[in-house]
């Protein structure tokens, strides 16, 4: 028995990275699964390689229009919908003085808005279907202050913000909204292909980090799994940081001769 038969999730920004990585999860683990992107050779590839419990949708997540063909889609080829894994997101680097008002609104129609949408957008069918679970990729940045990432963190924080605020309402629907806060994992948006043992020091900030490395895809979908599933069943409206030990603060580590 997988952990999620008889589930159908959606996956935002499902074509690479921490996305693509939920949905073969996903998929190992009983669930059929829309991946959604807007990267669309990488999409069908990802959907393609995991047969018959996975199709791919073009999707553009700042969208109304979008959100309501992708859950009309799920529908259509599962029969229902129980699960949504807003991930998808990007980046923007640079101080407050050097940050446009354009920049800043992509990040944030890419990264907050869309997960209002998504919310909105599947709550009903979830309702119909008589559970559901959402599951927000936030981000540490969505837990404190960071420089140079002004766009990113107030959009990560309205994420936090927003879960707890849906959860409140849909918990009386049956759904259950959680947000997970990853520190920093190897994936195309900060820069790093292939996840090797040279990828997983790249970022470690040695010293800082209590687990000396940067996270993998394959271990924040272990979470989103959990969150997901019906083991997570008395979890809603709650932060779960996957962060190495981050934001517990620096560690001195004892230096050989």
């Amino acid at each position: 028995m997988g952990r999620l038969d008889g589930k159908v999730a959606v996956i935002t920004g499902g074509a690479r990275g921490q996305g693509a990585a939920e949905a073969r999860r996903f998929v190992a683990e009983g669930a059929q699964v829309v991946i959604t992107d807007i990267l669309d050779s990488e999409g069908k590839e990802i959907a393609a390689s995991l047969g018959a419990n996975a199709i791919y949708c073009s999707h553009d997540v700042r969208h109304e229009d979008s959100w309501a063909e992708v859950v009309a889609a799920a529908q259509s080829a599962f029969g229902k919908l129980n699960v949504l894994v807003n991930n998808a997101g990007i980046l923007h680097m640079a101080p407050i003085l050097e940050t446009s008002l354009e920049d800043y609104m992509r990040v944030v129609e890419t990264n907050q808005v869309s997960c209002f949408l998504g919310m909105k957008a599947v709550a009903p069918a979830m309702q119909t279907a008589g559970s559901g679970s959402i599951v927000n990729i936030s981000s540490i940045a969505g837990m404190t202050g960071t420089p140079g990432l002004v766009a990113y963190t107030a959009s990560k924080f309205a994420m936090r913000g927003m879960t707890k605020v849906a959860a409140l309402e849909f918990g009386p629907m049956g759904i259950r909204v959680n947000s997970i806060h990853p520190g920093g994992v190897a994936t195309p948006m900060v820069g790093i292909d292939d996840v090797n043992d040279d990828t997983l020091d790249a970022m470690a900030g040695f010293g800082s980090i209590p687990i000396q490395r940067i996270g993998t895809p394959e271990e924040m979908a272990n979470l989103a799994l959990f969150l997901a599933s019906d083991e997570s069943s008395y979890c809603t409206g709650s932060e779960f940081i996957a962060d190495g030990g981050l934001l517990a603060g620096p560690v001195s580590i004892p230096q050989s001769d």
